[in-house]
């Protein structure tokens, strides 16, 4: 049968600039030390900045590459997204990681960049936004599936489409020492979550949040401070 041949018939009619993409796509998809290794020396010459042990793993798509820098032991797994539109670019500082499937997108060309800070972790399936900017501060915790948007459709008038309509975009600050939760949902409106608050999983934040606040629910309210003792439900009643 020709199926059984036809990828190697393919193969050996690819031009050398074919044949270089068909064996960097190999390479950049591999498993084990080896392609691991192919991958650090490539992105060395290629990143604006790569530090000393960082690392990228297989099935990673990476959009302007010169935008983008990466501290001292930084660390972006498998099948994960960096999209730099912008010259200020996407920084992960030392010590950073992005675990499986995390998208980055700077978004706008003229204003939009992301700045993740030292040893800042950020969960599986995590799609963070910076339209006019997203700064992540040291030593943050982002659990799976966090989705951070500084974007806001309008829509008051019906008679157009939403999309031709425009939309209100805004730079987003979380402090540093931050943890959010699972399926937490920052938007526009919320633009600075201060240092060493939380938010619980599943939590929309709408509006900023204090520092050293713990917040949960739809939309997200303050329910208490880091800190304080925690109020005796067994008194009650």
């Amino acid at each position: 049968m020709r199926a059984q041949k036809f990828f190697t018939e393919l193969h050996a009619k690819l031009s050398p600039e074919q044949m270089e993409e068909y064996h960097k796509a190999v390479f950049m998809n591999m498993e084990g030390g080896f392609a691991q290794s192919v991958r650090d020396e490539y992105y060395h010459g290629v990143l604006k900045h790569m530090g000393e042990n960082a690392h990228i793993g297989g099935g990673v798509r990476i959009v302007n590459p010169q935008f983008i820098s990466l501290g001292d032991n930084t660390q972006i797994h498998n099948n994960c997204t960096l999209i730099a539109n912008s010259e200020k670019g996407i920084t992960l500082d030392d010590g950073a990681r992005l675990k499986h499937g995390v998208y980055l997108d700077t978004e706008v060309a003229a204003t939009g960049y992301i700045r993740i800070g030292k040893r800042v972790y950020i969960g599986a399936g995590c799609c963070l936004h910076g339209h006019e900017g997203l700064e992540i501060g040291d030593d943050c915790l982002l659990a799976q599936n966090i989705t951070i948007t500084p974007y806001s459709h309008s829509f008051d008038n019906p008679a157009k489409i939403i999309y031709s309509q425009g939309g209100i975009q805004k730079k987003i600050v979380i402090g540093r020492d931050c943890y959010l939760g699972m399926n937490v949902c920052i938007v526009c409106t919320a633009e600075n979550i201060g240092e060493g608050a939380v938010v619980g999983a599943g939590s929309v934040v709408v509006r900023s949040i204090p520092p050293l606040a713990i917040a949960v629910g739809v939309p997200a309210k303050v329910l208490r401070y880091r800190g304080q003792i925690k109020p005796d439900k067994s008194k009650e009643n």
